[in-house]
């Protein structure tokens, strides 16, 4: 598994049109990228699990996705990133440009374009669910079995490099930190090809080719959800 996630997070050449085209859309790109605030908003998040079954949330977040795991179905090794958090009810993960989410001036975003080193963004909630942080129409509840959470939670710890210690940046808000990832974000890997491939990782019916900007992964996710496919596609091998 761990030579199937290192393909997808590679970079590809750009061709020579796409580098004239993409500085245009780049501070749209990036800066809706980094819209990932939590704000009020009652409400619940939309399907419940079946027996056997848990809860991942699909979490958009302006034109980033995140994916939401409950910190009670955590595993190890990824368990020990609650500890961070010792109140948290659910952890966020996000994916995005280590320079200019740390940084956020215009030659990092331009920079940005092209493949650097990655970072991810952990955001807790303590209190509320998150589609009680979002707003209903910002989140999708899918259920996974047990093995289809175990190897969501794999990519995302090989995200982090699959070490033995992490290392911990302060995040942009309370209740948020930042960790060091072993893949390099680019035009070509953005924060939601990165959500889209930890979604595949757990065989949802999620493809994350020529995924960039949120909504192209936001309509696979919700015809997942409308077409009630997760519980047929756990039954595959």
């Amino acid at each position: 598994m761990a030579n199937q996630i290192a393909s997808a997070a590679q970079g590809a050449t750009l061709p020579l049109h796409t580098r004239f085209l993409l500085p245009l859309i780049a501070s749209w790109w990036f800066a809706a990228c980094s819209d990932m605030s939590p704000r009020e908003a009652p409400v619940a998040a939309r399907t419940a699990s079946g027996p056997e079954q848990l809860p991942v949330y699909v979490i958009r977040r302006g034109w980033h996705v995140d994916v939401g795991l409950a910190v009670r179905d955590l595993q190890p090794p990824l368990q020990q990133i609650s500890s961070a958090f010792p109140a948290s009810r659910y952890l966020l993960f996000g994916f995005g440009d280590r320079h200019y989410l740390l940084h956020r001036d215009a030659g990092n975003l331009l920079a940005a374009l092209w493949a650097g080193p990655g970072i991810v963004l952990v955001t807790s909630l303590r209190s509320r669910q998150p589609a009680d942080a979002f707003g209903q129409d910002s989140v999708i509840q899918l259920a996974l079995t047990v093995q289809q959470m175990r190897d969501l939670q794999s990519f995302i710890w090989y995200t982090l490099g699959a070490h033995d210690s992490i290392t911990t940046l302060a995040g942009p808000y309370p209740e948020s930190a930042y960790y060091e990832s072993a893949f390099r974000y680019s035009a070509v890997y953005t924060c939601n090809t990165w959500a889209a491939d930890a979604l595949r990782s757990a065989r949802l019916p999620v493809d994350s080719f020529g995924v960039a900007f949120s909504w192209q992964l936001w309509h696979q996710v919700q015809r997942a959800h409308d077409q009630g496919t997760p519980s047929a596609v756990a039954a595959q091998p």
